[in-house]
C-alpha cells in the first residue's frame, strides 16, 4: 500500500545531531556532538525527595489534568525569575511548554505560510532550521560577528525581503558558535525590529550558564512593542528529562500559543510541573546553576588548552563566555562531514558545521560540546581529534 503524505513532509528531515547521538549511545565513542548537560550535575537526591513529597501532599492533583497554560505557581515563579533579568512580565505572560523546542515549532505554526521567509543568524541552531522548514519556509541568514547579528545587514535585508515573516535568534552563547550579543547590539536590533514590526523568537536555553563577564539582559527586556517571544527552559539548568520550558510573550501572543498547545498535546506533564515548582520553592536553584558553571568552565578551559597545544594554527576557534559549545573553522579544503567519518573510526564524535547553515556551504567548520564529557575523556578525545586534523591539513 502506498500512502500519500502531506506536501510539507518533503521538508521534514531528521536532525543530524539526534542521529549522531542515537549512534554514539550504543558505543564507546567520546562524544562532543550533542548539547547534553552533565548528568552527574542533576540534583538527583533533591529531586527524589521532591517527587515523593509531591505525591504524598497532593498526589491526586499531581496526576490530574491542569489548564493548558500550565501550573499557576510555576508560572508565577518563572515570571518572578524573569523580572530579575529586566523583563517586565507576570504569570499571565507565561505559557508552560515541552521544552523550548516546542516553542520554536509553535512559532512556525503560528506565523509561517508556505514560501514565507525566516530571518536567522548565520550560522543558526539546526533544530530551528528543521522546525521552520517543516512549515515550508525559506531562510535568509544574516552574518554575525563577536557582538552578534550584523544590524546594518539585517535592516537592508528586511527592506528587500517583503515575505519576511519572523526573526529567529539565540543572543546568549549562541548554538553553534557560543557568541553572546553585546548590550549595544541588542538595543540596535530592537530599533530595527520596531521599524518593520516583525515577531522575534528569542531562544534562550543557555543564558544563565555564564562563566565570566557581566550578565546581559535578554532582548525581551528591551522590547517596547511586544514583538519579542522569549523561549526559556529548565533543561540546561535543572534537567532535560522533565521537558519543562516556557514562552514569555504579550498576552495576545500567549493566547495564540495556548490555542496551539491545546490542539497539540493539551498540556505539559502535571507531575513534572509540580516537581519543578516545589524544587524552586524548597531549594535555591542558583546553587545548582553555580555548580554547573564551575564544571562547564573547567571543561571549556581544558578543551581550549588542548586546542592551543595540539591543534594546528590554521584551526580558528571561539572562546565563549558561557553556554555549552565551541566553534572551530578550518581552511576551506577541510570538510567537516568527511572529517567526522574519520574521527568516528577513532571513536570521537562532533557535529559538522555545515548543517547549521540553512542555505548550505561552510562545510569547513565543526561544533564541539564541552559540557557532557568528563575531563579525562575530553583530553583523550581532543588529542585524537588533533591528530586526525593534522593529517588532513
Amino acid at each position: 500500500m502506498t500512502l500519500k503524505y502531506a506536501n510539507r513532509m518533503d521538508q521534514v528531515k531528521g536532525l543530524e545531531t539526534r542521529e549522531i547521538i542515537k549512534f554514539i549511545g550504543k558505543s564507546d565513542i567520546i562524544s562532543f556532538a550533542g548539547g547534553l548537560p552533565a548528568p552527574e550535575l542533576f540534583p538527583l537526591e533533591e529531586l527524589k525527595e521532591i517527587s515523593a513529597k509531591v505525591l504524598e501532599e497532593c498526589g491526586s492533583d499531581a496526576l490530574q489534568y491542569v489548564p493548558t497554560d500550565g501550573y499557576l505557581p510555576l508560572r508565577e515563579m518563572i515570571a518572578e525569575r524573569m523580572q530579575k533579568t529586566g523583563v517586565k512580565t507576570s504569570a499571565e505572560n507565561i505559557l508552560i511548554i515541552n521544552g523550548s523546542q516546542q516553542g520554536i515549532d509553535f512559532s512556525g505554526k503560528l506565523f509561517l505560510n508556505p514560501g514565507d521567509v525566516v530571518i536567522s543568524e548565520k550560522p543558526c541552531y539546526l533544530g530551528a532550521i528543521g522546525a521552520f522548514r517543516s512549515y515550508q519556509a525559506k531562510f535568509v541568514d544574516i552574518p554575525i560577528d563577536n557582538d552578534g547579528i550584523k544590524v546594518g545587514e539585517l535592516e537592508k535585508t528586511l527592506s528587500q525581503t517583503p515575505k519576511a515573516k519572523l526573526i529567529y535568534v539565540t543572543p546568549d552563547f549562541q548554538n553553534p558558535t557560543g557568541i553572546s550579543w553585546s548590550v549595544t547590539r541588542r538595543k540596535e536590533f530592537i530599533e530595527v525590529v520596531n521599524k518593520f514590526h516583525l515577531p522575534v523568537i528569542e531562544d534562550n536555553p543557555y543564558g544563565e550558564i555564564r562563566f565570566e563577564g557581566k550578565n546581559i539582559p535578554p532582548i525581551k527586556a528591551f522590547d517596547t512593542e511586544g514583538n519579542v517571544v522569549f523561549l526559556g527552559t529548565f533543561s540546561k539548568i535543572l534537567c532535560p528529562g522533565f521537558r519543562i520550558g516556557w514562552i514569555c510573550a504579550s498576552r495576545e501572543l500567549v493566547k495564540k500559543y495556548t490555542m496551539l498547545k491545546e490542539v497539540a498535546d493539551l498540556q505539559c506533564n502535571t507531575m513534572a510541573q509540580r516537581e519543578v515548582a516545589l524544587y524552586l520553592s524548597e531549594y535555591d536553584i542558583t546553587i545548582n546553576i553555580n555548580k554547573i558553571r564551575q564544571v562547564y568552565k573547567r571543561r571549556r578551559d581544558l578543551m581550549i588548552q588542548i586546542i592551543k597545544e595540539e591543534f594546528p594554527p590554521e584551526a580558528k576557534y571561539s572562546v565563549p563566555e558561557g553556554g555549552l559549545f565551541l566553534w572551530i573553522e578550518f581552511p576551506k579544503h577541510i570538510n567537516g562531514r568527511e572529517l567526522l567519518e574519520k574521527t568516528l573510526q577513532e571513536k570521537v564524535a562532533f557535529v559538522p558545521g555545515g548543517c547549521f547553515y540553512p542555505n548550505g556551504g561552510h562545510e569547513n567548520s565543526i561544533r564541539l560540546n564541552f559540557s557532557n564529557m568528563p575531563e579525562e575523556k575530553i583530553v583523550v578525545g581532543m588529542k585524537r581529534l588533533a591528530k586526525i586534523i593534522h593529517k588532513e591539513l
